[in-house]
């Protein structure tokens, strides 16, 4: 149809690469142009190394870039990329992310390993029947195996565990090993898996499992295998294989020299190298948690991109654009016993002087920057969970570090940074941290904090006294201030040249329902960062509340 749009979803995952092309309708219904999958072993020989290797990077970056030329074939006018464990694990992913950008011309977002679970939970239970039943969810990836317990419409465990098919064979066996596999050698492979998951099986074992789902290569190969040899036919949708059964195909396996697991019924014979990994995974997690039987799914994380993307579209699905991931920093807000109301109100300030400093051509940040903006805002003081002094540092680790979902780690990179910023030091470029980041990302981070900075003395008592604030041009300006953070349209193009006929002077209205001297006392502190930011000279000026405006609550 002439307004369907082709969008491209890519994911670069430690063993293949996945493509998935899809034309979304303007009412949200989508239809499948194209699926293609590659084997690339990314992770081949990363994992005792902690480094992407170069051949696994030039056939990543020549399979993403085949990827890359077939969308645009297909008119796509989004790619959206992701890369999991081997990627996010390397300590050389900087200069692969930035060959990914140069030569396959694609930006590759990095994601958590709980974020991964997440989305591998979207795309399998979008395309299952649950209902109210408690499913388990498990993927085998070549880095990493997520599990996730939950029903149709929501998740209530989620971890991402270091164990993968690549992971776990380079650990055990030499390259090039291509013999049957001893009983010894399985069952210490099984004790690594059974020491890494204790944690996850403790979790899980809390709860009743009803049924059990696994996607990626390794469990479909298991469960076709498995039933091949009980059923003596292919396995089927829906079809359910025993533990039992399970069990007795890893031991066959393992019976079997590398050629020979090669031709086993059922199997992809490129995977027959790490499938006793992978079987042992499998075969570990399910008799741990007492599951007597699970079945395959064709879909997986690729899917559960193309959900994500729907939902983040308010015209295509009820939920906002920001639902998801301002539920996951409210959670981390929360943990942490923070100002919830403090919050809100810095946040909603940042976002007012987010808006007017590009009306008037100050900056030319957009819609994601402004997101990110947001959230720094609601967690700007979390830190002081763990201590008031220096504050912003701890913010900056809690953040960092609480695997938020719904978001890639650059993005968490720039909500930690700008909020590890809001205060006392000014993001030099010079910083480890911050010299990581690419030029635009870095300058990102200058225009937030210096926002958040002011934002946050906007509510320096705490008592919501100041009900909205915006930049104006020049000298003070006579009139009342608007309150609702919004853009009029009409306005935006005038005020742009307006701004740029500055005499250098920057007045920020600030329009109080109560006394606001410590406010105002706070952002005259915050001149000299503003001036750095903007090359502007920052005034005040205190306007009368609108009629009928409250603060925040």
């Amino acid at each position: 149809m002439p307004n369907d749009r082709t969008v491209a979803f890519i994911d670069l995952g430690t063993n293949s690469a996945r493509l998935l092309l899809v034309s979304v309708a303007p009412d949200g219904a989508t239809s499948t142009l194209s699926q293609q999958k590659e084997v690339i072993r990314l992770g081949e020989g990363e994992f005792g190394k902690k480094r992407l290797q170069k051949e696994a990077m030039d056939r990543a970056v020549a399979v993403c870039g085949r990827f890359v030329e077939m969308a645009r074939a297909k008119d796509a006018t989004e790619v959206i990329a992701v890369a999991t464990s081997a990627t996010r694990e390397a300590q050389n992913k900087r200069t692969f992310l930035q060959r990914m950008r140069n030569e396959a011309k694609i930006n590759l977002h990095v994601i958590s390993g709980k974020e991964e679970a997440r989305l591998i939970y979207l795309g399998v239970a979008s395309g299952t029947r649950i209902d109210d039943q408690k499913a388990l969810f498990i993927d085998i990836g070549g880095g990493s195996t997520e599990v996730v317990l939950g029903n149709q419409n929501e998740h209530f465990f989620i971890d991402s565990l270091k164990l993968g098919a690549i992971r776990v064979t380079s650990m055990f066996f030499e390259p090039g090993f291509d013999g049957p596999v001893s009983a010894v050698m399985y069952r210490r492979i099984v004790q690594h898996v059974r020491n890494q998951a204790v944690r996850a099986v403790q979790s899980l074992g809390k709860h009743k499992i009803d049924i059990a789902i696994g996607s990626s290569g390794t469990i479909q190969n298991m469960v076709d295998m498995a039933t091949r040899q009980s059923l003596r036919r292919p396995a089927q949708r829906d079809d359910t294989v025993s533990t039992a059964d399970i069990s007795k195909m890893a031991q066959e396996l393992c019976a079997l020299p590398l050629a020979a697991r090669r031709k086993v019924p059922g199997i992809n014979s490129d995977r027959a190298d790490i499938i006793i990994a992978g079987a042992a995974i499998l075969e570990t997690l399910l008799k741990q948690l007492n599951v007597p039987a699970i079945r395959a799914s064709e879909r997986g994380l690729r899917e559960g991109m193309l959900i994500d993307y729907l939902a983040r579209s308010a015209k295509q699905m009820p939920l906002t654009s920001t639902s998801f991931r301002e539920r996951s920093v409210l959670r981390l807000g929360r943990a942490c016993s923070f100002d919830e109301p403090h919050a809100f109100q810095v946040a909603r300030l940042a976002l007012m002087l987010f808006d007017s400093a590009r009306d008037l051509g100050l900056h030319k940040l957009g819609p994601a920057e402004r997101e990110l903006l947001e959230y720094a805002a609601l967690l700007h003081d979390v830190g002081t969970f763990i201590s008031y002094a220096n504050h912003q540092t701890h913010s900056h680790y809690l953040i960092r570090h609480a695997e938020l979902l719904g978001f890639d780690d650059r993005e968490i990179d720039l909500i930690a940074l700008i909020a590890r910023y809001h205060q006392k030091s000014f993001p030099s470029r010079t910083h480890p941290e911050v010299a990581a980041l690419t030029e635009d990302d870095q300058r990102a981070v200058e225009i937030c904090c210096t926002l958040l900075r002011l934002a946050e003395c906007l509510d320096r008592g705490h008592m919501g006294a100041v009900t909205a604030a915006r930049f104006e041009l020049g000298g003070k300006r006579k009139g009342k201030v608007k309150g609702n953070g919004e853009n009029k349209a009409g306005e935006k193009s005038e005020s742009k040249q307006a701004g740029k006929n500055s005499k250098g002077k920057i007045t920020l209205c600030i329009e109080a329902g109560a006394d606001c001297r410590l406010e105002v006392w706070g952002v005259l502190d915050r001149r000299k960062a503003f001036r750095r930011t903007f090359e502007k000279r920052l005034e005040t000026e205190v306007v009368e509340a609108i009629a009928g405006s409250k603060p925040v609550k």
